[in-house]
């Protein structure tokens, strides 16, 4: 099996099986954002407790590449602190950049293709936006 291929099987797990999908009943820090270019919408919550990501939940719709990024994401950032999580959004970006990252959650290097489609990159970017968003508002 090519590499391609195997990304591809991740982010099509991640996208029909989402990690985190749904709302807190009793609310968190929420963010809601929206790319116009291609309509996707994330609304991001997250529960921070003494400086570490407690939980984090997501709803919202697009493309496949937007609500993987989501899934993975709220995967990645449960019980690190928001230094942590602020850094690995940073990572993020940097590998949409063409950076050489690694993760310690390694489905997100899945999503390292997307660096060459740079009409997707705001897909794939719009889920840790919201995260930097919830973290300054943590803040």
């Amino acid at each position: 099996m090519q590499l391609d291929d195997l990304y591809r099987r991740v982010i099509m797990d991640h996208y029909k099986n989402p990690r985190n999908k749904g709302r807190f009943e009793d609310g968190g820090v929420t963010v809601d954002l929206h790319n116009p270019t291609c309509g996707d919408r994330i609304s991001l919550q997250m529960k921070v407790e003494n400086g570490i990501v407690q939980e984090s939940r997501f709803v919202g719709e697009g493309c496949s590449i937007s609500m993987s990024s989501a899934s993975m994401m709220t995967e990645a950032v449960k019980g690190k602190t928001l230094d942590d999580a602020l850094k690995m959004a940073e990572n993020f970006s940097s590998m949409m950049k063409g950076e050489d990252v690694e993760f310690e959650y390694e489905d997100i290097e899945a999503l390292t293709g997307v660096k060459k489609f740079p009409a997707r990159i705001k897909c794939a970017t719009l889920a840790w936006n919201a995260l930097r968003k919830g973290i300054e508002q943590t803040r």
